[in-house]
């Protein structure tokens, strides 16, 4: 009976440094204010219908979204949990942004079905990667770029729906952005489905091999 492998075994996002089992330091910390963020926005915008403390909160989220990683590796913090809080926090944006955002009609549905679609895409493979033992594959850059880009459209996006001053001007940055992230986070999705194939490919070998 063939043994299955641990992990993924390909080069991590944060250079060759090992991971560690820290919990309490500045990464996380950043990661955790992150969460924290969500459901604060959540509630400004679909409750408060407080825009503008909307649009701050986003935008602090978004911009932070390169601090904690790069905070990490600068002072040699790189954690275990934090390769697992900083992906959750994205996502979460994400997803709670397209949810409020489809709701209150700031993005039509179509695009939220296609960011959708990717996760459901990307959820299935690592469905799969977890049958053959494998862990979810490593963060890629062009991942953290449509990531970037997505949560820097965001609140653009809504200062264009809320200030009808500048509507005109942040409408069209919010979409140039928020559609290269689209297509770069489609990209990235497919090179996770790539990998994670050839991983698939390799296990099986080795099965049968055994």
């Amino acid at each position: 009976m063939s043994r299955r492998p641990a992990r993924a075994e390909q080069p991590r996002d944060t250079g060759d440094e090992a991971p560690g089992n820290q919990v309490l330091t500045l990464p996380n910390l950043i990661s955790f204010g992150r969460l924290l963020g969500v459901p604060l926005f959540l509630y400004l915008f679909l409750v408060q219908r407080a825009d503008v403390a909307a649009v701050v909160v986003l935008a602090i989220g978004g911009t932070t979204d390169w601090v904690d990683g790069w905070i990490a590796r600068r002072l040699h913090q790189v954690s275990r949990l934090g390769e697992l809080l900083d992906p959750l926090a994205d996502r979460l944006y994400i997803l709670a942004t397209l949810v409020a955002f489809t709701a209150r009609e700031v993005v039509p549905w179509q695009f939220t079905a296609a960011l959708l679609a990717r996760e459901v895409l990307l959820l299935a493979s690592l469905a799969v990667l977890r049958r053959y033992g494998y862990g979810p594959p490593p963060v890629h850059y062009v991942g953290k770029t449509a990531t970037f880009l997505l949560l820097a459209a965001f609140p653009v996006l809504l200062l264009a729906a809320a200030a009808t001053d500048v509507a005109t001007a942040a409408s069209a940055i919010g979409w140039a952005l928020a559609w290269w992230g689209l297509v770069l986070y489609w990209v990235a999705g497919g090179m996770y489905v790539v990998q994670a194939a050839r991983l698939v490919r390799a296990a099986r070998g080795r099965g049968a091999a055994a």
